[in-house]
């Protein structure tokens, strides 16, 4: 988007997934983005847009645990409620949930990896976010069992796109609910323990990698996802600062990093768009067709039609990334 009590797993994955054909998870090893661009396809293809609250919604989430399962997980669903409002003062409540799975690292303190799963209506949600779950899919799957230096938490979080039924004066809410929802019920020691979070949206579409952190000193996380970058031979940039409202090498606080960042946890924003269009604010993602996200030109064939190549090496160089960067953490 630009803009804990826990649920029985079984009992849900059966509920959504009857009947429902899903891909095993590919086997470690295969070439670096391919998992991430097979959860793609399924996202995009099989469950297709995916609203807050709504049945494609809950499909994703059963996938998403149903792979972190198969990898050898054992993951947990987080529910929450989500409240709508007209103008007139009326209310409507709205069930979602995120999907969770923790990789133990050697230290208690954790590293949380974040994308969410939902969409808008318009489109197949291809880029804004089944990019974004592919690549921590993927990430999931390759430090399964590793002995890493921190805990890694990936968390797959629902709604965060907005809502409007399209009414004039109808029901609409804000987004960045699952985020916010899990952000808000960490304890004051949880909050300490959580070194960084990586937010992972709409990595696809748009004609450049980049990397965006907190301002300060606390930008020492995507310092170091640059400098990997540039060692793993990938052209991965940051925000540079044409707008005044954004600071060279920060972003704004319209996706999951800034619940995370209004509690003073340091972040690394991987997005693919291009900063010297329009506004100069990140929006405007490509030269050849303006803004992706949030439009009916978010499917995989568009991009695969108009952008050949490059969903899959947007996804190959950002999932490399985030793995080293998990495999040895920066410290500040």
């Amino acid at each position: 988007m630009r803009h804990l009590s826990l649920l029985s797993l079984g009992v849900l994955s059966a509920a959504l997934l009857s009947g429902c054909q899903q891909p095993s998870a590919t086997a470690p090893g295969a070439p670096r983005g391919e998992q991430a661009m097979r959860h793609l396809r399924y996202l995009n293809d099989t469950i297709g847009t995916r609203v807050q609250g709504t049945a494609a919604e809950d499909q994703a989430r059963a996938y998403i645990a149903a792979q972190l399962r198969d990898m050898g997980y054992q993951p947990q669903v987080q529910p929450f409620e989500i409240t709508r409002k007209n103008k007139a003062g009326e209310t409507r409540q709205v069930k979602s949930a995120n999907v969770m799975a923790v990789q133990p690292g050697k230290s208690e303190q954790e590293i949380v990896v974040v994308a969410h799963l939902d969409s808008v209506a318009a489109g197949l949600g291809a880029d804004d976010n089944a990019s974004g779950v592919g690549v921590l899919l993927e990430a999931a799957q390759a430090l399964h069992g590793q002995q890493l230096p921190y805990t890694v938490r990936f968390l797959a979080v629902g709604a965060e796109e907005g809502y409007s039924d399209g009414v004039q004066n109808g029901f609409r809410n804000d987004g960045i609910n699952g985020s916010s929802f899990y952000v808000g019920q960490l304890s004051p020691e949880a909050l300490h323990k959580t070194l960084f979070v990586v937010n992972l949206d709409s990595l696809a579409a748009g004609d450049f990698l980049n990397v965006y952190g907190s301002e300060g000193a606390d930008g020492y996380v995507r310092d170091a996802a640059l400098q990997l970058g540039q060692r793993l031979g990938y052209d991965l940039q940051t925000s540079p600062g044409l707008a005044d409202e954004f600071p060279a090498g920060s972003t704004g606080d319209w996706s999951d990093h800034a619940p995370f960042a209004a509690k003073g946890i340091p972040y690394a924003y991987f997005e693919a768009t291009n900063w010297s269009l329009g506004d100069k604010d990140g929006y405007t993602q490509t030269v050849k067709h303006g803004g992706i996200w949030h439009t009916a030109k978010d499917n995989l064939a568009f991009l695969n039609r108009e952008f050949p190549g490059r969903t899959e090496a947007h996804l190959k160089a950002f999932s490399d990334v985030l793995i080293h960067l998990l495999e040895a953490p920066p410290t500040r």
